[in-house]
């Protein structure tokens, strides 16, 4: 009886531009989370870093070209590696996701990097104003009226904070979530007669990248009660996506809320005057 032989199976050959595709997309995965690394814990200065995450983004540009080009050749020869291009594709989504958006806020709001509650008379930055003297740093001075008047156009619900409270519970509480928010604390004093001023300076990151905006807050006696004033300004940078404003709108609302909730503070009454002892003279 013959014997029949069978051919092995012959897979298909895996396609060049998937496999370059996917290690395009790797290396930018792993240039940005190293250059984001870099700018958080400051190894490096911030120029270079952000070079570097410049250029990863490049990369997953680069990738989506070749993941199509792999895409197009694997439709006319049928050749393996759609999964490697799904690979690709994911992870540039994933790397270029965030700078989208960014460049979304950048076109939508104005190119201002300086917010605070009151324009007129700005918290001053004073032990942050050191920290503002590097090469390419933003100068500790409030950005002037024109970024005021472009303030007021986007944010027009950034205002002053007005609480029924004293200076120095309105101070605790900022402390307080100021402490919460794990803001490097670089100068806090409290509100102190005869002014009853208080004030706090302290440093904040940026979510992603880590960039450190400067915040001064502000606690007056308002009438009854007291008044918060908040500046949040990028160090660097002219255009600060908006970080600042959602800075300063998000501490508003939580003092706002935290005073509403809380209990009324115990005002302390004056001791009772003695009554003369004896009869009383009709």
């Amino acid at each position: 009886m013959a014997r029949r032989f069978y051919a092995p199976y012959q897979s298909e050959p895996m396609s060049a531009l998937a496999s370059w595709a996917r290690r395009l997309a790797v290396f930018a995965l792993v240039a940005a989370v190293v250059s984001t690394l870099i700018v958080r814990f400051g190894f490096l200065d911030f120029k270079p870093a952000l070079m570097t995450f410049l250029g990863a983004l490049a990369f997953a540009g680069l990738s989506i070209l070749v993941s199509l080009a792999a895409f197009a050749a694997i439709w006319q020869n049928g050749s393996r590696g759609m999964t490697r291009i799904l690979m690709a594709l994911l992870l540039d989504i994933l790397i270029l996701a965030y700078p989208a958006y960014l460049a979304y806020q950048y076109k939508k709001l104005p190119p201002i990097h300086d917010i605070t509650t009151d324009p007129i008379d700005p918290p001053r930055f004073d032990a942050l104003a050191r920290l503002r003297t590097a090469d390419g740093a933003n100068p500790a001075g409030y950005a002037g009226l024109y970024s005021a008047e472009q303030q007021r156009i986007a944010y027009p619900q950034i205002e002053p904070v007005l609480l029924d409270v004293s200076p120095q519970r309105a101070y605790d509480i900022t402390l307080q979530l100021v402490t919460r928010r794990k803001w490097l604390i670089i100068d806090e004093r409290p509100p102190q007669p005869p002014q009853r001023i208080g004030r706090i300076e302290a440093v904040a990151r940026t979510p992603v990248m880590g960039f450190r905006e400067d915040v001064s807050i502000r606690i007056t006696p308002y009438e009854d009660g007291s008044r918060v004033d908040i500046r949040s300004s990028s160090r660097y940078f002219e255009h600060d996506f908006g970080s600042n404003a959602a800075r300063v709108i998000k501490l508003s609302d939580d003092l706002n809320e935290i005073v509403d909730n809380a209990k009324p503070e115990k005002k302390m009454l004056a001791p009772a005057q003695p009554q003369p002892k004896g009869p009383r003279k009709r």
